[in-house]
């Protein structure tokens, strides 16, 4: 069982909370804060976004933090600093969302090195074909980095193949389209939930949209967890560097909610 997986069944009683931040956004000292308080409200799992400049799978909000962040500096050398520095504090299971190119640039092999030694756990990668994942999955498996499959509303005809092959856990995605707050979720996640758990025993979090304790409640009834990003990156865009205070109760709340 990898750590990720672990991480589901410690939240006895609750389902998992998985935040979300753009690493550097506003910079790499208020991101490592930013960090530590999603963890100390509970956060069973963080995912650190690598900014990229074309970042297609994300809404306006993680987008307008992607260049923030690149614009403060942050390059994939200094999140994984970031990472570095965490690892120093914190033992909660850490994901890497980024895009195909920065880490065909850095070098496979050195890329999940330096997963390993930090100590991140898994990779999300939205720009991946799954019939591609192989040539990143070869090099991630030895390495110990769970490569994250994403399994969409329109998955439905290949959710056996996907989840089947699935590392980690599985993200499924709530709705069509980019990341962004939704004010309501139609998808039919029960009857996704349930077509995916014919097939795996994977933990299944759903993200892309979630925003209010209310959905996460309601998805909770269906999912193992829940995955919150824009939400918390536009409390980032609102407060700046003050903004560690308010993601603490942001996600406390939300964490209560998922019983």
């Amino acid at each position: 069982m990898s750590k990720l997986h672990g991480a589901f069944q410690k939240a006895r009683g609750h389902k998992a909370f998985i935040g979300f931040i753009s690493g550097g956004d506003p910079s790499l000292e208020k991101s490592e804060d930013f960090v530590l308080e999603m963890v100390g409200a509970g956060a069973d799992i963080v995912e650190i976004g690598i900014p990229f400049s074309d970042p297609i799978a994300e809404g306006p909000v993680i987008q307008a933090a992607n260049l923030r962040a690149l614009k403060a500096g942050s390059t994939p050398e200094r999140i994984f600093c970031l990472v570095e520095k965490l690892r120093q504090q914190t033992q909660v299971p850490l994901v890497l969302l980024t895009y195909l190119n920065p880490v065909f640039q850095y070098g496979y092999e050195r890329f999940f090195t330096r997963c390993r030694v930090l100590g991140v756990d898994g990779i999300i990668i939205p720009d991946l074909p799954f019939e591609e994942r192989e040539e990143v999955r070869t090099v991630a498996d030895p390495y110990g980095v769970d490569l994250i499959s994403l399994i969409a509303p329109t998955s439905a005809a290949r959710i056996q193949e996907i989840a089947a092959d699935a590392r980690g856990f599985l993200y499924v995605v709530s709705s069509l389209g980019v990341t962004g707050m939704r004010g309501k979720i139609e998808t039919d996640l029960a009857a996704l939930l349930g077509a995916i758990g014919q097939v795996s025993t994977l933990p299944a979090a759903v993200g892309f949209g979630i925003n209010t304790p209310e959905q996460a409640a309601a998805i909770g009834k269906f999912a193992d967890g829940v995955i919150v990003g824009s939400a918390i990156v536009k409390i980032i865009e609102d407060h700046g560097a003050d903004a560690g205070r308010y993601i603490y109760e942001y996600v406390r709340m939300m964490k209560e909610a998922l019983i």
